[in-house]
């Protein structure tokens, strides 16, 4: 069994060949002498044409090793709260296979995350960010985990857990948060909160940043996944966050009465 695209053609092309001609204009070319080794990186998940200049940028200042642990928040409500995918994705591109190691490593020695297909059929917050990923590394082997909204103390647990998964295997992982910003405000609004949100992440600042998109009603949809993935980079030794690109819709639509926000950062 394979997982089947769920919004090929309509948040990116699924056609092959329409698609590689789309990454090759939203993924710049980086040597590789300048490209950073990061732990996580934080990309944004609408449709192409509105952030994936923004995806694309942030994925190519990095070296993507082999092994991509991508975290989406569950747009769906299907599922537990902490879902791993146990099947390989095909992609316009070709097959995405699991890591089976790492997903094995996860599971055995888990109390929250479980394995779960149900909360992946018809999300796009991770399906979306594998055509970024196989663009930069053509041996691209994954571990999808959908996340639902789960408490602060959950996300110490899980991260933790990811962290010693991590830890152990004998080649690099980059874990992949995947999260949209502001929903739906003005860019004006929406720009002064998101810049909320992303001080606490430059800051290295978990809590700070779970609190903050909580107690101001900040919509970033994947909150929880970048919590964790900040949890769990700082456990693995990170001592620095950079923004590498903020934008919105509006950029796109012309629209900047209604926008939806889109930052990527590297955390190494």
């Amino acid at each position: 069994m394979m997982r089947a695209p769920a919004v090929a053609d309509r948040f990116y092309p699924g056609h092959p060949e329409q698609l590689q001609a789309a990454l090759d204009v939203l993924v710049p070319v980086v040597a590789a002498q300048k490209k950073k080794k990061a732990l996580a990186v934080i990309m944004p998940h609408a449709g192409y044409v509105y952030s994936g200049a923004t995806a694309g940028l942030t994925i190519a200042q990095v070296q993507v090793p082999q092994t991509v642990l991508i975290m989406g928040p569950n747009h769906h409500g299907l599922g537990p709260a902490l879902a791993v995918s146990g099947e390989d994705w095909r992609m316009p591109l070709g097959a995405a296979a699991i890591d089976r190691g790492l997903a094995a490593s996860i599971l055995q020695h888990s109390a929250v995350f479980v394995e779960d297909q149900e909360a992946h059929l018809f999300e796009h917050s991770i399906e979306v960010q594998i055509p970024f990923l196989q663009q930069v590394q053509k041996q691209l082997k994954i571990v999808p985990v959908v996340v639902s909204h789960i408490a602060y103390s959950l996300c110490e647990t899980a991260a933790h857990e990811l962290a010693a998964a991590i830890g152990k295997q004998p080649q690099p992982v980059l874990m992949v948060a995947s999260s949209d910003m502001s929903h739906y405000e003005s860019r004006q609004q929406a720009t002064k909160k998101d810049r909320m949100a992303i001080d606490r992440i430059l800051a290295l600042d978990p809590q700070g940043l779970y609190d903050t998109v909580h107690g101001k009603r900040i919509s970033m949809c994947g909150v929880v996944p970048a919590v964790i993935a900040l949890l769990a980079a700082l456990e693995l030794g990170a001592t620095q966050a950079e923004l590498i690109r903020y934008t919105d819709s509006g950029e796109a639509s012309g629209d900047t009465s209604q926008v939806v926000g889109y930052a990527g950062l590297v955390i190494s």
